[in-house]
């Protein structure tokens, strides 16, 4: 038998099923790639908000990746939303002994606006998770949350990711107000590439996710980073521009409309 390509995911819980776990998975399934889920955080949330947030155990977390890592070997890991520091100790061991590609999308505050971890989890992700991270996709205002010392300049905040471990920094620009979205990818050994795609009329629900996700799938199928970074994209905005509406608030991307 031809072994399974798989991604293990670890990321909250949507209920409109456009951000989080069930993002990853259909992603992934659009991808070829099994996705392999554990849910980090219980949500309540609609399309335009998130109300609360409920995290998983840290010691029912630890049980679950011991079982499941002795019996199955993904390829490739995608790391979400976390719902409490306290999980970040638990996952950081297990990963740290898969050494396997690792994508992280730093989920700081919902689309709504209602932040989602404690003001000491941006330092704790970057001096714990960062060194074992392959790309990292904070969108803008994440990127510069998690450096709050480099006033605000996104060349400033990727050279101080970068120098925590991370392979590339993918900062994404919807969050922005240029005409166009633009992504910037950062890598230690290459020169920063500056990715342009249109601004698409609507506001997402769980693009993040999905663009990691796609990343990830790229990396487990064989991609190199930069190959993954550039095709996750592609993929992602088409997916943007088949989103679909939900609810009453933002759109969730199309990843199974063709």
């Amino acid at each position: 038998m031809t072994p399974t390509t798989a991604v293990l995911c670890l990321s909250g819980h949507d209920p409109v099923g456009g951000a989080g776990l069930q993002a990853d998975i259909e992603t992934l399934s659009a991808h070829g790639v099994h996705a392999l889920g554990l849910i980090t955080a219980l949500t309540v949330q609609d399309s335009r908000n998130v109300r609360r947030v409920i995290a998983t155990d840290p010691a029912l977390l630890d049980e679950q990746l011991a079982l499941l890592l002795a019996d199955v070997r993904p390829d490739a890991v995608k790391l979400g939303l976390l719902g409490d520091i306290a999980q970040l100790p638990v996952i950081v061991r297990h990963l740290a002994q898969l050494h396997l590609p690792l994508v992280c999308d730093p989920v700081l505050r919902a689309g709504g606006g209602t932040a989602l971890v404690s003001d000491d989890y941006p330092a704790a992700l970057r001096a714990q998770l960062l060194p074992l991270v392959t790309v990292l996709t904070p969108n803008a205002s994440e990127a510069r949350r998690l450096v709050p010392g480099a006033g605000g300049d996104l060349d400033v905040c990727a050279d101080a990711l970068l120098a925590d471990g991370c392979v590339r920094v993918l900062i994404t620009g919807g969050d922005e107000r240029d005409v166009e979205v633009i992504n910037r990818c950062y890598g230690r050994d290459t020169p920063t590439r500056i990715c342009d795609w249109p601004r698409l009329p609507e506001t997402f629900h769980g693009a993040g996710c999905t663009l990691a996700s796609a990343i990830a799938a790229r990396l487990a199928l064989g991609d190199t980073p930069d190959e993954a970074i550039d095709a996750g994209q592609r993929w992602t905005q088409g997916a943007l521009a088949r989103a679909v509406a939900v609810g009453g608030g933002r759109r969730i991307p199309g990843r199974f409309i063709e």
